[in-house]
């Protein structure tokens, strides 16, 4: 079984200049490790446009659609790190993306997770800080 989070799934130390490069990059990595078909990332884009999937806390969470279901293969996170930040047309740039997809109900969990990791700006904090995806791996481990 392919793990929810593995070192290919992260970016550190990006630079992104927009709201739809930055769903686009998280939706990249979740297809390019076989997470989801290529039509998710579209339903990220459309996902946002209802609402935005920013949180607060200098954090993202892009998803898909309730329709994007049938694109996903196994559940999985991406994280992509923006320490410059980027707007996603809130008034507070998002420096923290997670790119999400679940199979079979299992998005509520991985929400949660982020959650829990998010919800302290010190453990936000932390993730900008970190320089090595294995660091951001514990990071993330250590709360769940």
């Amino acid at each position: 079984m392919k793990k929810i989070l593995d070192e290919t799934n992260i970016l550190l130390n990006q630079t992104i200049e927009s709201k739809e490069e930055a769903i686009r990059l998280t939706g990249k990595l979740l297809v390019e490790n076989g997470y989801v078909n290529g039509d998710y990332v579209e339903k990220m884009l459309e996902r946002e446009a209802l609402s935005t999937t920013y949180m607060g806390n200098g954090v993202a969470i892009p998803h898909g659609t309730e329709d994007a279901k049938k694109e996903v293969n196994h559940s999985g996170i991406s994280i992509v790190q923006v320490p410059g930040g980027v707007d996603f047309g809130t008034g507070e740039d998002a420096k923290i993306l997670f790119g999400i997809a679940g199979k079979d109900g299992e998005h509520l969990e991985l929400l949660s997770k982020i959650a829990i990791l998010c919800s302290e700006e010190d453990h936000v904090k932390k993730l900008l800080e970190v320089t090595s995806k294995q660091e951001l791996m514990a990071l993330f481990e250590e709360e769940n």
